[in-house]
This record gives structure tokens, C-alpha cells and sequence, in this order.
């Protein structure tokens, strides 16, 4: 395991941003109904935690796009941190709407980047991925350079892995489904019962109850 994975995990469950919940499952936005639920928006009211997911979101960033020119956040989840990336690393930012606005100027990109800018995606959670890279796709057809993304969270579900190969974007986050799982179990939050279920819901989280 990952030390700085573990302890974002840990960091994550100390402030409730993840909720574990085998017996008392959550229902999706989409539907699937599932055992966790990962609320990152919570890392903005805490001011260690919000400064630590900017410090690491921005050395990824440094260690593995040093061609960055521009940083992008997928709205909304990321609007915040993206910002804050961009101020670390001195760059210019955008966030990405997930379409275009109805009214005003239409916009789905808002903010100014130059031309053909090389731009890293900032995201806070990644599932199916698709999200995700409609804002990848938005930046592509307005002529940046993707380099790649960075995120906090991803569940790590095969189904994401396979769209961001498809897509040719090179993801890296702060932790992951794995690490979370593990930190919980170590600290007692979930039972050795609860492992075995919630390794079922990751490999078919669509048709898991």
C-alpha cells in the first residue's frame, strides 16, 4: 500500500468525505445503489485537508505533466480545488461545465486559456469516468492539449479504466477505492464480514443488489 494513499484515505474518513454503509446501502444518482459514498466537497471546510489535496494534486501535476500550461476543473466537484492547484503552480484556470450554458454566451468552458493551450484536468472523484471525460472531450474539441488528469478519488471500477484507455487519458489520483477500503478495515470502521461485499459491489457495482 501506498503511504500517501493510506493517508489520505485515513484523512478522508476522519472527516466523514466517505461513508461506508454495507448494511444500509446508498442510492446513486444513476441508480446503482451501493455500499459507499464519497462526498469530497467536504475537504473544502477543512483547512488542513483542503491544503494537503492541494499541495499533492499540484506535485503530480509537477512530477508527471511539467509541460503543463493551464489547469482545468470539472464542475462542480473540482471547481475549488482546481483553483487552488492553478494558484500553487501559477497557472491559468477554467472549469468545464458539464454542457454548454443555455443562456449568455453558451459557454462550457468558462474562463480564458490561450490557443492550443496544454492543459491537466483536475477532478475530484472518479466512477464510470464518464463525467469525467466529457470535459476531457469539451477541451479537445476546442483545440487544447489534454496532458492527462489528476484527481482525488476513484473507485478504480474496471469500467472507468477501460473509458480513459479508450479516450488516451493518463489518470492519477490522491487515493483510491483499495486504500480506503483497507484504512477502514484497519481501524475497525468496517468488520472482516464486510470485505468480501465490498469487493462484489467494485467488480459490478451496476447490478450488485
Amino acid at each position: 500500500m501506498e503511504p500517501l494513499k493510506r493517508h489520505f484515505a485515513a484523512q478522508l474518513l476522519r472527516i466523514k468525505a466517505v461513508r461506508l454503509q454495507p448494511n444500509e446501502p446508498f442510492t446513486w444518482a444513476s441508480g446503482w445503489h451501493s455500499p459507499i459514498y464519497c462526498d469530497n466537497r467536504k475537504v473544502n471546510s477543512y483547512p488542513d485537508v483542503r491544503t494537503f489535496v492541494k499541495l499533492e494534486l499540484a506535485h503530480l501535476i509537477v512530477e508527471h505533466f511539467p509541460q503543463a500550461e493551464a489547469i482545468a476543473g470539472v464542475a462542480t466537484g473540482a471547481i475549488t480545488s482546481g483553483a487552488l492547484v492553478a494558484d500553487e503552480l501559477m497557472l491559468p484556470f477554467a472549469y468545464v461545465r458539464p454542457k454548454p450554458k443555455d443562456h449568455g454566451m453558451g459557454n462550457q468552458i468558462e474562463g480564458e486559456l490561450k490557443a492550443g493551450a496544454s492543459v491537466v484536468v483536475v477532478e475530484d472523484l472518479i466512477s464510470t469516468g464518464g463525467s469525467s471525460l466529457k470535459a476531457v472531450d469539451a477541451l479537445r474539441q476546442a483545440g487544447y492539449n489534454v496532458l492527462g488528469m489528476v484527481a482525488s478519488h476513484t473507485y478504480g471500477f474496471p469500467v472507468a479504466e477501460e473509458a480513459f484507455k479508450a479516450a488516451g487519458v493518463t489518470l492519477y489520483t490522491l487515493t483510491d477505492y483499495d486504500h480506503i477500503i483497507a484504512e477502514a478495515a484497519a481501524t475497525g470502521y468496517v468488520t472482516e464480514g464486510d470485505l468480501d461485499m465490498l469487493a462484489q459491489w467494485r467488480k459490478d457495482p451496476e447490478h450488485w443488489l
